[in-house]
């Protein structure tokens, strides 16, 4: 069976997009894993699928799954490609969609140039929405790592979870160190993504992000928009933030008691077919 896709990337964090409207598929777990594999595969960070929605007053529907074949609530570098995918598939003539995710509604808006603004929803921060295991609702939690040491991270839901630690600067961070142990840690039940950010100015700041299920990626939509909001929360950022990845750069804009904006690039990189026997069998 030959299956159709687009390979695309939003600062490096790539996809493989697969329109299952027009198309009909089955990828298990298994399949996807090695759809993902950069050597015998595709290679991709996330597959993004597009399906007919389930809501009434909704374009479509945006499934998401890691490289490791878990599905995932959100992808906000995915959401900006899945944006520029289905209009340029031909898929709807609109440029601003509503898209049904596992997270709830998202709303991106195609710009110029392939540049997408997206309202990512509301953030949420008790412990329970994260999930995140706590005696109590606290703006800031400690964790305990290997070897007796500690971590002060912020928890943030943008669709999906996100613990936010402040570093000195993030290249010397201990990103594939503290990653993994903040990945998997006890207190997040269904794991987390792990945002280490760098203060420039109240206007600027830097970030790498341990992605749940993937590792570190040159940049992470939801974990641009959890760090930003961590900071404003924190009273180190202002209300509209240049967040530099190791892929590029996102504007993330918030107030308190509002949604999160999110804007910035997307690119294709290839169409293709594949036979799907081959990943299946």
């Amino acid at each position: 069976m030959l299956l159709e896709f687009t390979k695309m990337h939003g600062l490096g964090n790539d996809f493989m997009v697969v329109d299952l409207i027009s198309q009909r598929a089955y990828l298990d777990a298994l399949t996807i894993q090695r759809l993902a594999d950069r050597h015998f595969g595709v290679g991709f960070d996330q597959l993004l699928i597009v399906e007919p929605p389930d809501l009434p007053n909704v374009d479509f529907k945006y499934r998401i799954f890691n490289a490791d074949g878990s599905e995932v609530e959100q992808c906000g570098n995915g959401v900006r490609c899945f944006a520029r995918f289905v209009h340029e598939r031909q898929l709807t003539t609109k440029t601003k969609i509503k898209v049904q995710t596992k997270a709830g509604i998202v709303e991106p808006e195609l710009g110029q140039n392939g540049w997408v603004r997206v309202n990512m929803g509301y953030p949420k921060f008790l412990p329970h929405e994260i999930p995140f295991i706590a005696d109590k609702p606290d703006n800031l939690y400690d964790i305990a790592l290997k070897e007796g040491a500690a971590l002060t991270i912020d928890v943030v839901n943008m669709g999906n979870p996100h613990a936010v630690t402040i570093v000195p600067d993030v290249l010397t961070a201990d990103v594939a160190g503290i990653g993994p142990q903040v990945e998997s840690h006890e207190r997040f039940p269904q794991r987390v993504n792990a945002g280490f950010m760098q203060i420039i100015d109240e206007k600027h700041a830097r970030l790498r992000v341990f992605e749940r299920g993937v590792g570190e990626t040159l940049a992470c939509g939801t974990g641009a928009c959890a760090a930003v909001v961590s900071g404003m929360r924190r009273g180190l950022l202002a209300n509209s933030v240049e967040i530099e990845l190791a892929g590029g750069k996102l504007q993330i804009e918030w107030r308190e008691g509002d949604v999160v904006w999110m804007t910035g690039p997307t690119a294709n990189v290839y169409h293709g077919r594949l036979d799907l026997n081959y990943f299946q069998g």
